[in-house]
């Protein structure tokens, strides 16, 4: 037996309330997902400039790197653990008045990558202010719903001709030869997208952006996905298969597990 509890939230340091979380319910805010092993996270810099940045564009106030800190230290010690899935949500409490903004840390049970290959669905949405890891994911959230339905474990949201931008919750990468090729639609620059770049350009791995429709999926030898979860090959873009051995897509799985992991 355990006291450790499944899901623990705070908002500034303290257990969450009604009134505390009442900001929630106006769907205005954004937020960083991580998974933490052993009190560290990987690209803790790129979690904290996020937060920061999306937080002055959206609320017109910086976000102190060490207030996150502190609150995500005190959200892991009061759940009792150092291994966990937390989130940190930025909220501000009234309506765009100038009142502090709140944040809310919810810790849960660490999350995991797929244990193997990913079968993907296309479909056509792509997110508003794609740029933010905002609330508000309903579109998302129903894509998700809907091709989990028909045996896919992501969706793919295009643009107006077929144009790539990003899964539901991942971002994704393509194989060409021995170089990796990012979509250039609007999307957002995940995190483990980050580290990987670098991670990518120390390796000597080339790297290009350019523009990605369906209709050239078929002419790469391999694609991946990545998140907060880590990195996962894929098998199948709506009816096109892909190889899940490329050598290049065991180099990227590689890369990623070396990367560091900072202390909170």
């Amino acid at each position: 037996m355990t006291d450790t509890p499944e899901l623990l939230v705070e908002a500034d340091g303290e257990p969450a309330t009604a009134d505390a979380l009442g900001a929630v319910l106006t769907g205005y805010g954004h937020f960083t997902a991580m998974q933490v092993r052993d009190g560290r996270v990987r690209g803790l810099r790129f979690h904290l400039a996020r937060l920061d940045g999306a937080t002055r564009e959206l609320f017109g106030t910086a976000l102190d790197g060490a207030r996150v800190r502190a609150a995500v230290t005190h959200a892991l010690s009061s759940s009792g653990r150092t291994d966990a899935s937390v989130r940190v949500h930025v909220y501000q409490p009234d309506d765009g008045g100038g009142a502090p903004v709140t944040l809310v840390v919810s810790v849960r049970p660490p999350g995991h990558a797929p244990a193997g290959p990913m079968r993907v669905k296309s479909v056509p949405y792509q997110r508003p202010a794609a740029h933010l890891k905002h609330l508000g994911g309903f579109g998302q959230g129903y894509h998700l719903r809907r091709v989990a339905a028909e045996g896919f474990g992501e969706a793919l949201l295009t643009g107006p001709g077929g144009e790539i931008a990003e899964g539901a919750v991942t971002n994704i990468g393509f194989v060409a030869g021995s170089t990796v090729v990012w979509p250039t639609a609007p999307h957002l620059r995940g995190v483990t997208l980050q580290v990987l770049e670098e991670l990518l350009d120390a390796a000597g791995v080339p790297q290009i952006r350019r523009p990605l429709r369906l209709a050239d999926v078929p002419g790469y030898d391999g694609a991946f996905l990545a998140n907060s979860r880590g990195t996962s090959p894929i098998s199948l873009i709506d009816d096109v298969p892909f190889p899940a051995d490329a050598e290049l897509l065991a180099k990227i799985s590689e890369l990623y597990a070396s990367a560091p992991w900072d202390t909170i």
